[in-house]
Protein backbone atom coordinates (compact mmCIF):
# COMPACT_ATOMS: atom_id res chain seq x y z
CA UNK A 1 0.00 0.00 0.00
CA UNK A 2 1.50 3.63 -1.11
CA UNK A 3 1.19 6.14 1.85
CA UNK A 4 1.23 9.41 1.00
CA UNK A 5 3.45 12.08 3.04
CA UNK A 6 1.80 13.60 6.00
CA UNK A 7 3.39 17.04 5.15
CA UNK A 8 0.00 18.82 4.15
CA UNK A 9 -0.86 20.22 7.16
CA UNK A 10 -1.34 23.83 5.34
CA UNK A 11 -3.75 22.07 3.11
CA UNK A 12 -7.55 22.91 4.96
CA UNK A 13 -9.07 19.44 6.93
CA UNK A 14 -12.58 19.58 4.71
CA UNK A 15 -9.93 19.29 1.24
CA UNK A 16 -8.30 16.56 2.53
CA UNK A 17 -12.04 14.80 3.41
CA UNK A 18 -12.94 15.68 -0.44
CA UNK A 19 -10.03 13.72 -1.38
CA UNK A 20 -10.90 10.96 0.38
CA UNK A 21 -14.26 10.59 -0.70
CA UNK A 22 -13.08 11.10 -4.27
CA UNK A 23 -10.61 8.14 -3.68
CA UNK A 24 -13.35 6.20 -2.30
CA UNK A 25 -15.73 6.80 -5.19
CA UNK A 26 -13.81 5.05 -7.71
CA UNK A 27 -13.94 2.04 -5.79
CA UNK A 28 -17.45 2.18 -4.48
CA UNK A 29 -19.18 3.62 -7.79
CA UNK A 30 -22.25 5.81 -7.70
CA UNK A 31 -22.53 5.99 -3.95
CA UNK A 32 -21.46 9.01 -2.61
CA UNK A 33 -24.19 9.64 -0.07
CA UNK A 34 -23.54 6.63 1.09
CA UNK A 35 -19.52 6.92 0.87
CA UNK A 36 -20.45 10.41 2.83
CA UNK A 37 -21.90 9.05 5.71
CA UNK A 38 -19.68 6.20 6.30
CA UNK A 39 -16.92 8.97 6.92
CA UNK A 40 -19.30 11.41 8.78
CA UNK A 41 -19.87 8.12 10.87
CA UNK A 42 -16.07 7.57 11.34
CA UNK A 43 -15.75 11.45 12.07
CA UNK A 44 -17.94 11.69 14.74
CA UNK A 45 -16.65 8.40 16.66
CA UNK A 46 -19.71 6.57 15.93
CA UNK A 47 -20.41 2.97 14.19
CA UNK A 48 -21.93 1.88 11.10
CA UNK A 49 -24.49 -1.01 10.63
CA UNK A 50 -25.10 -1.78 7.08
CA UNK A 51 -28.49 -3.39 6.80
CA UNK A 52 -28.63 -4.48 3.03
CA UNK A 53 -28.58 -7.70 0.66
CA UNK A 54 -25.63 -9.49 -0.05
CA UNK A 55 -23.89 -8.38 -3.46
CA UNK A 56 -23.99 -4.73 -3.34
CA UNK A 57 -20.94 -3.82 -1.91
CA UNK A 58 -20.48 -3.51 2.11
CA UNK A 59 -17.61 -4.99 2.48
CA UNK A 60 -15.95 -3.52 0.29
CA UNK A 61 -16.93 0.04 1.35
CA UNK A 62 -15.48 -0.96 4.82
CA UNK A 63 -11.88 -2.25 3.20
CA UNK A 64 -11.86 0.50 0.88
CA UNK A 65 -12.07 3.35 3.59
CA UNK A 66 -9.95 1.32 5.88
CA UNK A 67 -7.16 1.15 3.51
CA UNK A 68 -7.70 4.94 2.22
CA UNK A 69 -7.34 6.52 5.99
CA UNK A 70 -4.32 4.23 6.56
CA UNK A 71 -5.87 2.28 9.25
CA UNK A 72 -5.61 -1.71 10.46
CA UNK A 73 -8.29 -3.92 9.55
CA UNK A 74 -10.14 -6.66 9.53
CA UNK A 75 -12.90 -8.96 9.04
CA UNK A 76 -14.84 -11.03 10.88
CA UNK A 77 -17.32 -13.17 9.22
CA UNK A 78 -20.28 -13.99 11.33
CA UNK A 79 -21.79 -17.13 12.07
CA UNK A 80 -23.90 -19.39 14.05
CA UNK A 81 -21.17 -21.24 15.06
CA UNK A 82 -18.81 -18.28 16.29
CA UNK A 83 -17.83 -18.20 19.81
CA UNK A 84 -17.18 -14.55 21.86
CA UNK A 85 -13.22 -15.60 22.05
CA UNK A 86 -13.34 -15.73 18.33
CA UNK A 87 -14.03 -11.83 18.05
CA UNK A 88 -12.13 -10.59 21.68
CA UNK A 89 -9.22 -12.84 21.39
CA UNK A 90 -8.24 -15.58 23.84
CA UNK A 91 -5.15 -16.52 26.68
CA UNK A 92 -3.50 -19.79 25.87
CA UNK A 93 -0.76 -21.42 28.29
CA UNK A 94 2.76 -20.81 27.37
CA UNK A 95 4.89 -24.12 27.60
CA UNK A 96 7.95 -22.29 28.03
CA UNK A 97 7.01 -19.11 30.21
CA UNK A 98 4.89 -21.52 32.09
CA UNK A 99 2.41 -18.57 31.82
CA UNK A 100 -0.91 -17.57 29.86
CA UNK A 101 -0.05 -15.39 27.20
CA UNK A 102 -2.99 -13.01 26.02
CA UNK A 103 -3.83 -13.94 21.66
CA UNK A 104 -5.24 -10.43 20.48
CA UNK A 105 -8.09 -11.58 18.38
CA UNK A 106 -9.49 -9.00 15.37
CA UNK A 107 -11.28 -6.25 17.42
CA UNK A 108 -7.42 -5.19 18.17
CA UNK A 109 -7.98 -3.50 15.03
CA UNK A 110 -8.84 0.15 14.20
CA UNK A 111 -11.51 -0.54 11.76
CA UNK A 112 -13.81 -4.10 12.56
CA UNK A 113 -15.88 -5.52 9.66
CA UNK A 114 -18.34 -7.33 11.17
CA UNK A 115 -19.49 -9.08 8.41
CA UNK A 116 -23.24 -10.44 8.81
CA UNK A 117 -23.61 -10.24 12.51
CA UNK A 118 -27.35 -11.15 12.87
CA UNK A 119 -26.18 -14.35 11.18
CA UNK A 120 -24.55 -15.04 14.96
CA UNK A 121 -26.09 -15.96 18.27
CA UNK A 122 -26.70 -13.34 20.99
CA UNK A 123 -24.27 -14.19 22.81
CA UNK A 124 -21.75 -13.75 20.31
CA UNK A 125 -22.94 -9.92 19.28
CA UNK A 126 -23.03 -9.36 22.93
CA UNK A 127 -19.30 -9.34 22.64
CA UNK A 128 -19.04 -6.51 21.00
CA UNK A 129 -21.26 -4.53 23.12
CA UNK A 130 -18.26 -3.25 25.55
CA UNK A 131 -15.73 -2.66 23.13
CA UNK A 132 -18.26 -0.47 21.01
CA UNK A 133 -19.24 1.78 24.15
CA UNK A 134 -16.23 1.54 26.11
CA UNK A 135 -13.83 1.16 23.41
CA UNK A 136 -12.06 -1.47 25.84
CA UNK A 137 -12.27 -5.19 26.37
CA UNK A 138 -12.44 -7.04 29.98
CA UNK A 139 -11.28 -10.21 29.71
CA UNK A 140 -9.17 -12.46 31.76
CA UNK A 141 -9.60 -10.44 35.21
CA UNK A 142 -7.81 -7.72 32.91
CA UNK A 143 -9.47 -4.37 31.03
CA UNK A 144 -7.76 -3.63 27.72
CA UNK A 145 -7.78 -0.47 25.84
CA UNK A 146 -8.42 -1.04 21.89
CA UNK A 147 -7.11 0.70 18.91
CA UNK A 148 -7.91 4.74 18.65
CA UNK A 149 -9.48 5.57 16.29
CA UNK A 150 -11.64 2.32 16.66
CA UNK A 151 -14.17 1.87 14.27
CA UNK A 152 -16.92 -0.82 13.96
CA UNK A 153 -18.96 -1.32 10.34
CA UNK A 154 -21.31 -4.34 10.69
CA UNK A 155 -23.53 -5.54 7.90
CA UNK A 156 -26.35 -7.40 8.44
CA UNK A 157 -29.11 -9.47 5.97
CA UNK A 158 -32.50 -8.52 6.43
CA UNK A 159 -34.31 -10.09 9.07
CA UNK A 160 -37.15 -12.06 6.95
CA UNK A 161 -33.77 -13.91 5.25
CA UNK A 162 -33.34 -17.51 6.95
CA UNK A 163 -30.50 -17.75 9.44
CA UNK A 164 -30.93 -14.16 10.75
CA UNK A 165 -30.77 -12.87 14.58
CA UNK A 166 -32.04 -9.81 15.12
CA UNK A 167 -29.73 -7.42 16.89
CA UNK A 168 -31.40 -6.68 20.16
CA UNK A 169 -32.11 -2.71 20.94
CA UNK A 170 -29.04 -2.53 22.90
CA UNK A 171 -26.75 -3.60 20.17
CA UNK A 172 -28.75 -0.90 17.71
CA UNK A 173 -28.14 1.54 20.05
CA UNK A 174 -24.17 1.40 19.89
CA UNK A 175 -24.45 1.99 15.95
CA UNK A 176 -24.48 5.60 15.59
CA UNK A 177 -25.77 5.04 12.02
CA UNK A 178 -27.70 2.56 9.96
CA UNK A 179 -27.54 2.63 6.35
CA UNK A 180 -28.37 0.68 3.35
CA UNK A 181 -26.46 0.98 -0.35
CA UNK A 182 -28.90 -0.06 -1.94
CA UNK A 183 -28.64 -0.84 -6.15
CA UNK A 184 -26.94 0.96 -8.18
CA UNK A 185 -28.11 3.76 -10.76
CA UNK A 186 -28.04 2.74 -14.52
CA UNK A 187 -25.09 4.48 -14.97
CA UNK A 188 -23.29 3.34 -12.78
CA UNK A 189 -24.36 -0.45 -13.14
CA UNK A 190 -22.88 0.03 -16.41
CA UNK A 191 -19.34 1.33 -16.13
CA UNK A 192 -19.02 -1.84 -13.42
CA UNK A 193 -20.57 -4.38 -15.94
CA UNK A 194 -18.09 -2.96 -18.24
CA UNK A 195 -15.19 -2.81 -16.28
CA UNK A 196 -15.73 -5.77 -13.50
CA UNK A 197 -15.77 -5.78 -10.22
CA UNK A 198 -13.88 -2.85 -7.87
CA UNK A 199 -12.70 -5.04 -5.03
CA UNK A 200 -9.15 -5.93 -6.98
CA UNK A 201 -8.45 -2.00 -7.14
CA UNK A 202 -8.73 -1.86 -3.19
CA UNK A 203 -4.29 -3.06 -3.33
CA UNK A 204 -3.56 -0.13 -5.78
CA UNK A 205 -5.41 2.91 -3.20
CA UNK A 206 -3.27 5.59 -1.75
CA UNK A 207 -3.20 6.06 2.40
CA UNK A 208 -4.06 9.60 2.44
CA UNK A 209 -4.29 9.75 6.11
CA UNK A 210 -3.12 7.57 9.34
CA UNK A 211 -4.46 7.35 12.67
CA UNK A 212 -3.24 10.15 14.74
CA UNK A 213 -3.98 12.34 11.59
CA UNK A 214 -7.68 10.52 11.94
CA UNK A 215 -7.79 11.56 15.22
CA UNK A 216 -7.45 15.41 14.55
CA UNK A 217 -9.92 15.31 12.08
CA UNK A 218 -12.44 13.91 14.69
CA UNK A 219 -11.22 16.53 17.45
CA UNK A 220 -12.17 19.10 14.37
CA UNK A 221 -15.17 17.73 13.64
CA UNK A 222 -16.04 18.16 17.47
CA UNK A 223 -15.35 21.82 17.49
CA UNK A 224 -17.88 22.51 14.84
CA UNK A 225 -19.92 25.23 16.22
CA UNK A 226 -23.41 24.50 17.40
CA UNK A 227 -26.19 27.33 17.60
CA UNK A 228 -28.78 27.80 20.42
CA UNK A 229 -31.13 27.77 17.53
CA UNK A 230 -29.94 24.89 16.05
CA UNK A 231 -30.35 22.63 19.33
CA UNK A 232 -34.23 23.91 19.64
CA UNK A 233 -34.63 21.89 16.34
CA UNK A 234 -33.08 19.02 17.90
CA UNK A 235 -35.13 18.90 21.11
CA UNK A 236 -38.03 19.40 18.87
CA UNK A 237 -37.17 16.36 16.66
CA UNK A 238 -36.67 14.74 19.74
CA UNK A 239 -39.67 15.29 21.55
CA UNK A 240 -41.61 14.39 18.89
CA UNK A 241 -40.23 10.69 18.74
CA UNK A 242 -41.38 10.39 22.39
CA UNK A 243 -45.10 11.59 22.16
CA UNK A 244 -44.09 14.82 24.67
CA UNK A 245 -45.48 17.30 22.64
CA UNK A 246 -48.41 18.77 21.41
CA UNK A 247 -48.29 18.31 17.91
CA UNK A 248 -50.63 16.51 15.84
CA UNK A 249 -47.95 14.37 13.77
CA UNK A 250 -47.79 12.26 17.71
CA UNK A 251 -51.35 11.03 17.21
CA UNK A 252 -50.35 9.38 14.46
CA UNK A 253 -46.93 7.25 15.79
CA UNK A 254 -47.10 3.66 14.69
CA UNK A 255 -48.05 1.56 17.55
CA UNK A 256 -45.39 -1.08 16.40
CA UNK A 257 -42.74 1.80 16.68
CA UNK A 258 -39.84 1.32 19.11
CA UNK A 259 -39.00 3.91 22.00
CA UNK A 260 -38.11 7.64 21.49
CA UNK A 261 -34.78 8.88 21.21
CA UNK A 262 -32.69 8.82 24.18
CA UNK A 263 -30.18 11.28 25.12
CA UNK A 264 -27.68 9.29 24.30
CA UNK A 265 -29.34 9.07 20.50
CA UNK A 266 -29.49 12.68 20.80
CA UNK A 267 -25.78 13.22 21.19
CA UNK A 268 -25.18 11.21 18.41
CA UNK A 269 -27.23 13.11 16.78
CA UNK A 270 -25.54 16.51 17.05
CA UNK A 271 -22.08 14.96 16.76
CA UNK A 272 -23.12 13.02 13.14
CA UNK A 273 -24.68 16.88 12.29
CA UNK A 274 -21.01 18.50 13.44
CA UNK A 275 -19.52 15.67 11.03
CA UNK A 276 -21.84 16.56 7.82
CA UNK A 277 -21.14 20.14 8.63
CA UNK A 278 -17.48 20.08 8.34
CA UNK A 279 -17.82 17.81 5.57
CA UNK A 280 -19.38 20.44 3.63
CA UNK A 281 -16.30 22.84 4.65
CA UNK A 282 -18.55 24.53 6.98
CA UNK A 283 -17.60 26.14 10.70
CA UNK A 284 -20.77 25.48 11.99
CA UNK A 285 -23.87 23.13 11.52
CA UNK A 286 -27.59 23.89 10.07
CA UNK A 287 -30.47 22.81 10.06
CA UNK A 288 -29.96 20.69 6.56
CA UNK A 289 -26.84 19.04 7.73
CA UNK A 290 -29.07 17.72 10.90
CA UNK A 291 -31.94 16.25 8.47
CA UNK A 292 -29.24 14.97 5.91
CA UNK A 293 -28.17 12.56 8.81
CA UNK A 294 -31.43 12.01 10.76
CA UNK A 295 -32.71 9.41 9.29
CA UNK A 296 -29.54 7.59 9.83
CA UNK A 297 -29.04 8.14 12.96
CA UNK A 298 -32.95 7.83 14.49
CA UNK A 299 -34.27 5.50 11.88
CA UNK A 300 -32.72 1.98 13.24
CA UNK A 301 -33.83 3.28 16.97
CA UNK A 302 -37.31 3.96 15.78
CA UNK A 303 -38.35 1.55 13.83
CA UNK A 304 -37.29 -2.32 12.71
CA UNK A 305 -35.50 -2.23 9.57
CA UNK A 306 -32.75 0.41 7.90
CA UNK A 307 -35.64 0.94 5.35
CA UNK A 308 -38.88 1.29 7.25
CA UNK A 309 -36.66 3.23 10.06
CA UNK A 310 -35.49 6.09 7.62
CA UNK A 311 -39.34 6.14 5.89
CA UNK A 312 -40.58 7.36 9.18
CA UNK A 313 -37.71 9.66 10.03
CA UNK A 314 -38.08 11.44 7.07
CA UNK A 315 -41.38 11.68 7.87
CA UNK A 316 -41.24 13.53 10.62
CA UNK A 317 -38.89 16.02 9.40
CA UNK A 318 -41.82 17.15 7.14
CA UNK A 319 -43.46 17.83 10.52
CA UNK A 320 -41.15 19.49 12.74
CA UNK A 321 -40.70 22.77 11.76
CA UNK A 322 -37.25 24.80 11.91
CA UNK A 323 -37.30 27.68 14.04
Amino acid sequence: MTVRTLSEASVPVPERLAAVLAQLDRVVVGKQRALRLALACLLARGHLLIEDIPGVGKSTLAQALATTLGLKYARVQFTSDLLPADVLGVSIFDQGTQDFRFHPGPVFNSVVLADEINRAPPKTQSALLEAMEERQVSLDGQTRKLAEPFFVIATQNPVEQIGAYPLPESQLDRFLMAIEIGYPDPVAERELLSTGDRRGQIVNLVALCDPPTLIEWQREAARVHVAPALLDYVQALIAVTRGTTEDKLTQAIDAGMRRGLSPRAGLMLIAAARAWALLAARAMVLPEDVQAVFPSVAGHRLASGARAGAVYAQNLLKNVAVT
